[in-house]
């Protein structure tokens, strides 16, 4: 494995891919206390207009740290985590993570930070600051 300090700009991240699952989905909303029902119920979310059932965004984002944690291991840790949701997360939508490198400096890694589902649309974009340590 690559280690950070051999990370160039334009450099590209590990990939990481996910596929939320209803359980995941109901055991985030238990952790987080977010018992919205467009999450949980498939009929409820249908009725308010989105098709069905969604992830939680805070799910999403943290399987994209799950992702920049795996990267850096023990070199380094997340300072700062900026992100979009652009696009809405399904049960069973095929979520793929990465990135690149956009700067260095010292020993900060900034990383410009997406994911898309399987229909190739960006479900999350931003940005990451990883301070090598």
């Amino acid at each position: 494995m690559k280690s950070l300090s051999n990370y160039q700009v334009s450099d590209h991240l590990p990939s990481r891919e996910w596929v939320p699952t209803h359980v995941q989905i109901r055991q985030y909303a238990e952790a987080s206390g977010d018992f919205n029902p467009i999450h949980l119920d498939d009929n409820y979310a249908r009725q308010v207009g989105l098709g069905g059932m969604i992830a939680h965004g805070m799910l999403t984002m943290a399987q994209m740290a799950a992702m920049l944690s795996e990267w850096i291991g023990k070199e380094g840790r997340i300072s700062k985590l900026d992100v979009r949701f652009e696009q809405i997360v399904r049960p069973e939508d095929k979520i793929t993570f990465g990135g690149s490198i956009s700067a260095r400096s010292g020993n900060i890694i900034m990383c410009d930070i997406k994911a898309f589902n399987d229909k190739e649309e960006r479900v999350l974009a931003g940005l990451a600051h990883i301070l090598q340590q």
